[in-house]
């Protein structure tokens, strides 16, 4: 199985491990884009009114503008140690053991902006770019990325596929059709039984899930599979529609 994570807007500052090297992250197909993106960032950067401008960032924030501007000499720490916020958090890969953090390693996926897909335990310094950020001197980022991304995945050839990013992320590439796959809704039943979306608890909730898959290590290779697990481990998850899980939360 292979699981993908969205991104955090918000990031742990420093690392200590060796300067980016594309080259060196997961689905190695990626380079020539992860180059051009990283390259255009760091343009960018060298005019700090001009990137707030394309970056969207207030006054406070603009110190993140050196983070662009550094991203080929600062140094890096494991993706799903570097994003922070509600799913991380709730996920708090430095608190799992060894194997646990192996299994992420082997088989979580986190969705960058700047890098594309990484691995979990992939080193990636701090950055600040939105999916649907319009960075000059590059296409479109859902153009650059989303069949490179889709062509990338297929090359891995998963058994099966828990998506659980973003609807933006999911449009910067696609799982590829031909691989079993599901995307991931987290929901809330009312008191009348009808269930509608969550926002914030839908972070939380995607990061209890790969925090119990990582300590269990279940064997997945199938929807149904996964919704065995899931039952067995008293998660709740039943399927809404055709390629569409709900994660139910109280």
């Amino acid at each position: 199985m292979l699981v993908l994570l969205p991104p955090s807007e918000t990031k742990r500052p420093g690392g200590r491990g060796r300067s980016l090297d594309v080259t060196r992250l997961a689905l190695p197909t990626l380079a020539p884009q992860r180059e051009q993106v990283v390259d255009a960032l760091v343009r960018l950067s060298a005019d700090a009114d001009d990137a707030a401008r394309v970056l969207r960032l207030s006054e406070r924030q603009r110190g993140e503008i050196e983070a662009n501007a550094d991203l080929r000499t600062a140094p890096t720490m494991p993706a799903v140690r570097r994003y922070t916020g509600v799913l991380y958090d709730a996920l708090d890969a430095g608190s799992l053991e060894a194997p646990a953090r192996r299994w992420m390693g082997r088989d979580v996926l986190i969705h960058s902006a700047p890098f594309g897909p990484v691995g979990a335990l992939d080193p990636i310094p701090a950055y600040r770019l939105a999916a649907g950020t319009a960075l000059p001197g590059v296409p479109p980022l859902r153009r650059l990325w989303a069949e490179a991304v889709t062509a990338a995945i297929r090359v891995e050839t998963p058994s099966y596929v828990l998506d659980l990013r973003s609807e933006a992320y999911v449009a910067l590439g696609p799982v590829p059709a031909d691989t079993p796959h599901d995307y991931v809704r987290v929901v809330t039943r009312g008191a009348d039984g009808t269930t509608r979306a969550l926002n914030h608890f839908n972070k939380h909730a995607k990061g209890v899930l790969v925090r119990r898959l990582a300590q269990d290590r279940p064997r997945i290779r199938s929807s149904a599979a996964f919704l065995d697990w899931a039952a067995d481990a008293g998660i709740e998850v039943h399927r809404e529609d055709a390629g569409v899980l709900a994660l139910v939360v109280e």
